[in-house]
């Protein structure tokens, strides 16, 4: 079977832009939206949105491949991301946060973020330790624990008081976004929240590579794009219940004890959740064979994905995991574009694939 061509600076440039759109759990309208437009170029899917919010995209299967949708699959992917919710505005005007997701604050302490106020105001700010200035604390700025008590948020706004920030339209629940400091560079995609804009921008690709070439998948296939997955139960609801088979595109974490790279997709065969359908696993390990797909396999510990969560929820559906393979997860994150080329041509092929 030969692949049909990938249009690389198309996925690039939709994950680029889908990136620099904030969506922490909770505030994923403006990422949904955007993907949901994109995906509006391709007049064969059915769009639809799920009451939780989640799109979901209905493709017909090809009627000359067996019957075509004997057997439908599925593919979620997540376009919500970590962030931070505002929990009270202090005496001083700066604000404290609860986290939305689970990350430590040292991976974003002196990132700038952008806080969503009432009636669309967006008002700026850096997240830093309280005593930030080693100018004035000494030892402490290094010895302070790096927690909800003693991070915080300063404004880029004249406010020394509640009474002021509460003058901006900030309130208590307001969301917050890091920023994701976006770069393309030598092959690298740098920035945070790859997990799991990576993979929603693969599975775009492969549509387009499909489209292009004028193909449809061996079965009808519902594209599921997740916005609540950074908190546990993004595909809990959504995946239709006649799906049979459910991939899940999800980045591949790196470091040390771990096969996978930046240059490789993973196939993630267990994590915290357990181990996913040893059958769908083996059947996209032999579909990555057969066309040089360049791949690892792997084991997360400290990992869960919208498989499991569709799974938890009663979901009776063979569950795999695949994805590219994400430097620094959950903190400024890397991956390089032959991991994200790699785990479209998966999607491809298993699209494809009888």
């Amino acid at each position: 079977m030969q692949l049909p061509s990938i249009d690389t600076p198309y996925l690039l440039d939709f994950l680029t832009r889908l990136l620099n759109t904030p969506s922490p759990t909770g505030f994923t309208e403006p990422a949904i939206t955007l993907t949901e437009q994109t995906l509006k170029a391709f007049p064969f899917l059915k769009l639809s949105r799920t009451r939780k919010g989640a799109l979901v995209a209905r493709w017909e299967g090809d009627p000359s491949t067996r019957s075509g949708d004997d057997a439908p699959r599925a593919l979620t992917a997540h376009v919500d991301t970590l962030g931070a919710m505002v929990k009270e505005i202090k005496s001083n005007g700066r604000l404290k946060l609860t986290k939305v997701g689970h990350f430590a604050w040292n991976t974003v302490e002196g990132e700038g973020c952008t806080v969503f106020a009432a009636k669309g105001r967006q008002v700026r700010g850096a997240i830093l330790l309280d005593k930030a200035s080693g100018h004035v604390y000494g030892a402490e700025v290094n010895e302070t624990k790096r927690d909800d008590e003693n991070m915080e948020v300063r404004l880029d706004a004249r406010t020394v008081s509640k009474f002021e920030t509460r003058g901006l339209g900030i309130e208590v629940g307001d969301f917050v976004a890091f920023d994701p400091r976006v770069e393309v560079t030598a092959g690298f995609v740098r920035s945070r929240h790859l997990d799991d804009k990576a993979g929603v921008a693969a599975i775009v690709a492969a549509v387009k590579a499909l489209s292009d070439a004028g193909l449809k998948p061996a079965q009808t296939t519902y594209l599921h794009i997740s916005n609540y997955e950074e908190v546990g139960h993004g595909a809990a609801a959504g995946i239709p219940p006649e799906v049979h088979e459910l991939v899940a595109v999800d980045m591949g974490a790196v470091g040390e004890g771990q096969a996978s790279d930046e240059f490789h997709a993973t196939l993630c065969v267990k994590d915290s959740g357990g181990p996913y359908h040893h059958g769908l696993s083996t059947r996209l390990r032999e579909l990555a064979e057969k066309q040089d797909i360049p791949y690892v396999v792997d084991i997360y510990p400290y990992y869960g994905s919208d498989g499991e969560a569709f799974w938890r929820a009663g979901g009776d559906v063979a569950v795999a995991l695949i994805g590219p393979g994400v430097d620094a997860s959950h903190n400024y994150e890397r991956t390089h574009t032959e991991a994200l080329v790699a785990t479209t041509k998966w999607i491809l092929t298993y699209l494809l694939s009888d």
